[in-house]
């Protein structure tokens, strides 16, 4: 592990918010940043004295979904018949409590329905198996399989469907969320009344972006359940979140109290750098500086493609409603109206969506690849903004 990693992990464990927000474009270090947060913890963790009769949930102080939580499933695509498609459930603590204990299967399809889709349901195998409870020998379902169908109203259901990258990701999401949902009830109580000693020694719930390909109503689903569970929690567990959606990213900023602020950025040494970020900047700081970095580095790597002029769009678009311009082709460079149409018109038909765009060759002549390098240099040396993010950054 990185000495970056480390130090941007130690900053988190040493914050005393509530929650604490990052946000990161792909590919910043997320995901390593997590895994970082955790075995920071294990030394703490291992003076920790805990009863050997408990399970191994009590040995945990940390609980967090990332892309590894993901590969706790995984698919048989019964590639000879091509017709019993399943995800298996590889069992660990969590998996185990959530489904086997606490018998929340039926809250996982509720949440799953409500961020996918009403009709899309999850069917968990008959299987069963024998755990022991209080020193007894009991009989309960395996839950080490599911099977999706789709109810399409006409009394007609189309069994074993393979689901897309997404809906499983959501599917996954929803066993975790009703995980954390029971941890904060059991939590709440005081420690004498708690069903359970299993999470006494929880310090942190980690969570790193799962919005993944949610559409926006049902990323805005996810967001307010999130907050709404925050919000409940009274216990004294803190809870850290990164992501690179803004729309969610904001939501969370908008929703919570008593939370600290951070951007991750990664450098082209693979170190990174956690910053803390306040006031106005969360809102509208993150996103922007975000497309300039990706732009900066198209052009500074000599790879310019046809999707930049998105990007440079997009940006021109964002900083001028910032700023109060009713149109962003203000923004452009030239001294008349004449020179603006110009660059207008060019960065239309490079960002444009419709068929003859899209038919237009994706290499650019080096003459439209200087264009976008002039096009953002304009916007960050002509405009008091950018001038102004760059001494607070």
């Amino acid at each position: 592990m990185s000495e970056s990693l480390k130090n941007a992990a130690k900053i988190l464990r040493d914050n005393n918010k509530k929650t604490q927000l990052i946000y990161a474009f792909n590919g910043s270090g997320k995901t390593r940043l997590s895994r970082a947060f955790k075995e920071l913890l294990v030394p703490e963790l291992e003076q920790l004295e805990t009863d050997d009769n408990n399970s191994s949930l009590a040995q945990k102080n940390i609980l967090y979904y990332n892309a590894f939580t993901e590969d706790l499933f995984y698919w048989d695509n019964d590639l000879g018949g091509d017709e019993e498609r399943k995800l298996k459930i590889h069992p660990n603590d969590f998996t185990d409590w959530v489904f086997k204990e606490q018998g929340q299967d039926r809250n996982v399809i509720e949440h799953f329905q409500r961020y996918t889709d009403a009709k899309l349901t999850p069917n968990f195998n008959d299987e069963y198996t024998q755990v022991e409870r209080n020193g007894e020998q009991i009989t309960i379902p395996a839950f080490s399989e599911v099977t999706f169908s789709f109810e399409r109203g006409n009394n007609e259901t189309e069994s074993n469907i393979k689901i897309s990258k997404g809906e499983e990701s959501n599917f996954i999401w929803s066993v975790y969320y009703s995980l954390i949902e029971q941890v904060i009830d059991v939590l709440n109580e005081p420690v004498e009344n708690r069903e359970t000693e299993q999470f006494n020694q929880l310090k942190y719930i980690y969570i790193d972006d799962p919005v993944s390909s949610l559409d926006e109503n049902h990323l805005m689903q996810l967001a307010v359940d999130l907050a709404a569970l925050i919000k409940k929690s009274t216990s004294a567990i803190k809870f850290i979140i990164s992501t690179h959606d803004t729309t969610f990213y904001n939501f969370l900023h908008n929703e919570l109290n008593s939370k600290s602020c951070f951007l991750l950025e990664a450098s082209e040494d693979k170190t990174v750098s956690l910053v803390e970020k306040n006031g106005d900047s969360n809102s509208s700081f993150f996103y922007h500086l975000g497309l300039k970095k990706q732009l900066e580095t198209a052009i500074k790597e000599q790879r310019v493609e046809r999707q930049h002029f998105v990007l440079i769009r997009n940006l021109y678009e964002k900083t001028a409603s910032f700023l109060g311009y009713p149109k962003w082709s203000k923004l452009l460079p030239g001294a008349n109206e004449e020179n603006k149409t110009a660059y207008l018109n060019r960065i239309i038909q490079f960002s444009s969506h419709d068929t003859l765009a899209i038919m237009q060759p994706a290499q650019l002549r080096p003459e439209e690849k200087n264009l976008l390098d002039v096009l953002l240099k304009h916007l960050i040396n002509n405009y008091s903004y950018w001038q102004q993010e760059a001494q607070n950054d």
